[in-house]
């Protein structure tokens, strides 16, 4: 895998941080990571998962797309790897993503925000998606939708899959 663009990620997440007038220390800690893997992150070091990105997009209540916008590369671990396609501004925004699955992986994720909703169509391969205890089979060409504010997963077996991944964002609310 080739390393995501670093510099990127770390601008976008402090430019969000900083917005929200929270601190370094305040966003580890309701993050649940180490302030000075937070620190790293934000100066373009360190190698973060998908799950920690994942962690402070909800955190921030931002996009996942928004925090690695502008990497124009895969960012991935363990046989999972996304690059992000394109962006929507509209309300309720939607992220488009390529997703790659090496042979014989399993994803766990933990729950999105509240309301967020990944929809994927396989292009290539077989792969397990859904809630951990009820993992459904895709086949090339199929499509699934799953509740993404719940823990869920992404399974291949003796082949790798590919596929692509929409993630649609609850409406924002309306300012009173």
């Amino acid at each position: 895998m080739e390393s995501p663009n670093l510099s990127s990620l770390g601008q976008n997440l402090k430019t969000v941080r900083l917005a929200q007038g929270l601190s370094l220390s305040q966003l580890a800690s309701n993050a649940g990571i180490a302030k000075s893997n937070l620190s790293r992150i934000e100066q373009g070091e360190g190698n973060p998962t998908i799950e920690t990105i994942w962690r402070l997009a909800v955190q921030l209540n931002v996009p996942f797309g928004d925090l690695i916008a502008g990497s124009h590369e895969f960012v991935g671990e363990n046989g999972i790897q996304v690059k992000l396609i394109d962006q929507g501004s509209d309300d309720p925004r939607v992220d488009v993503y390529w997703m790659s699955c090496a042979a014989n992986t399993i994803k766990l994720s933990e729950a999105h925000t509240d309301g967020t909703t990944e929809r994927l169509t396989l292009i290539s391969g077989e792969l397990f998606v859904g809630p951990k205890d009820a993992m459904q089979r895709l086949g090339a060409g199929d499509t699934f939708t799953l509740k993404a504010d719940q823990p869920h997963g992404y399974q291949t077996k003796g082949t790798a899959a590919t596929a692509m991944l929409v993630i649609t964002y609850p409406k924002q609310k309306e300012a009173p």
